[in-house]
């Protein structure tokens, strides 16, 4: 399996940006999808997850009401809708599956190569 991400870039405060997960494979139906970022110097967090049908989503308390997750099984993509970006929204963003809807990240056994969303004041 291979989880490729797109869609990142500099966006000015207040902006928005969608990202964007596909998956090579036949499996991503199987999954549930997490998105997570990274800033310089943090851990890793998960923003959000979404469930294999895309039914029920889960977010993190500090994106709740800004970003929204969804995904389309027949594309195999899971997407990261975010509006309203603040500069503590900068960081590397990444795609991930794993069995079930989760903020564990020990949880996610495939990963994509990340892409950079830097968001200016």
């Amino acid at each position: 399996v291979q989880l490729v991400e797109s869609g990142g870039g500099l966006v000015q405060a207040g902006g928005s940006l969608r990202l964007s997960c596909t998956a090579i494979g036949r499996t991503f139906s199987s999954y549930a999808m997490g998105w997570f970022r990274q800033a310089p110097g943090k851990e890793r967090e998960c923003v959000g997850a979404v469930t294999r049908s895309g039914g029920s989503t889960v977010y993190a308390d500090s994106v709740k009401g800004r970003f929204t997750i969804s995904r389309d099984n027949a594309k195999n993509t899971a997407y990261l809708e975010m509006t309203s970006l603040k500069p503590e929204d900068t960081a590397v963003y990444y795609c991930a599956r794993a069995p079930r809807a989760t903020s564990v990240r020990e949880q996610y056994d495939y990963w994509g190569q990340g892409t950079q969303v830097t968001v200016s004041s």
